[in-house]
């Protein structure tokens, strides 16, 4: 059967009453209650009358709007999923498994990226749409119906730019958050975004309190300009000080993402850019190696780069860690999201 808009995930109970037509209120929180727990069809939901079960799975055989159409692991634990949406484009999401065996959910907020940035392999696709909050919080279903174990975490860092679809990102947090629900932390959901102040403003203003992350790349303006052509609307300067303003307003700290470029922003001088882009923020920068992908032209630091460039950093005081990239060999990692159909290699 052809996938449709219908979804009822993102909706409180009351909407899914509604949406359904039931007599009965509560029964919208039953079913509710069944999404959460994982169910995958009105079949699943044994408090409800058979009759209403029978009636409603006929009417909608599949309660999501989306479907997995591949699934590919890697031997770090990573597992990737491609999404068929209702209207046929393709998205990924990644689940991660960390060195305690936390469970991570990376999810995307856009079907294709706008922002272009020049080593990210979601940027070669162009915008298609942004994504509903239901198809939001569908890929973490999905992921966590092939974990090993309950998500504890969420992360925006899949394919688009969260801040560009601030409306639909928050809706599913707020579902994802719900106590009733998920139950998930604000402290562990993080919301990534390129630099898109606009965003980062409207973050601060609804007082949200997600963890923000920021790929920063480079702390050198005409550097930032040809790697992420945002930095031509936001530049370095509206961004710190949107990021202060962020920081007065949360009283926490934040991530810089920095990507890792061979031959390209890891010198002497990229570190004195970023020391001092960093002097008084409440701000830990993540190293991130560069992924390699065919589409794009760079290249992986050598391990001499790296330790180079951490030494640089380490010597002017600057705070940070080396993210391990997991999930590269199914092309999950970070910059890697291609929403295209690839086979296991």
């Amino acid at each position: 059967m052809e996938n449709t808009t219908f979804s009822l995930f993102a909706k409180t109970p009351a909407q899914i009453a509604q949406i359904l037509g039931l007599e009965k209120a509560f029964q919208g929180k039953q079913i509710y209650q069944w999404l959460v727990k994982g169910a995958q069809s009105f079949n699943d939901m044994t408090n409800l009358p058979k009759s209403l079960r029978e009636s409603l799975s006929s009417q909608h055989p599949s309660i999501f709007s989306s479907t997995v159409m591949t699934s590919q692991t890697d031997s770090d634990g990573a597992a990737k999923l491609a999404l068929e949406l209702y209207d046929k484009n393709i998205i990924e999401c990644v689940l991660l498994t960390d060195k305690e065996g936390d469970l991570t959910a990376c999810v995307s907020s856009q079907a294709g990226c706008a922002m272009g940035c020049r080593f990210c392999r979601t940027g070669t696709l162009h915008l298609k749409r942004n994504l509903n909050d239901f198809e939001i919080v569908e890929q973490f279903m999905h992921l966590q119906a092939v974990a090993p174990g309950k998500i504890s975490h969420v992360v925006f860092m899949g394919m688009g730019e969260p801040m560009a679809n601030i409306d639909n990102v928050l809706s599913a947090i707020e579902f994802m958050h719900d106590p009733e629900g998920l139950n998930l932390s604000h402290r562990r959901i993080t919301i990534s975004t390129c630099g898109v102040v606009t965003g980062i403003n409207e973050l601060a203003k609804r007082r949200v309190p997600v963890k923000l992350a920021v790929s920063l790349v480079t702390a050198n303006d005409q550097k930032r300009s040809e790697l992420m052509p945002v930095n031509r609307a936001f530049p370095l300067s509206v961004l710190r000080e949107s990021l202060v303003r962020f920081q007065k307003v949360s009283g926490r700290r934040f991530t810089f993402e920095y990507c890792m470029i061979h031959d390209e922003n890891i010198s002497e001088a990229d570190a004195d850019n970023l020391a001092r882009f960093c002097r008084n923020l409440e701000v830990i920068v993540n190293l991130i190696p560069f992924n390699p992908c065919p589409e794009l032209p760079f290249e992986t630091p050598t391990e001499s780069e790296i330790r180079n460039f951490t030494n640089a950093l380490k010597r002017r005081g600057v705070e940070y860690t080396i993210r391990i990239s997991r999930g590269r060999s199914i092309k999950g990692a970070c910059g890697q999201l291609a929403g295209k159909l690839e086979e296991n290699r």
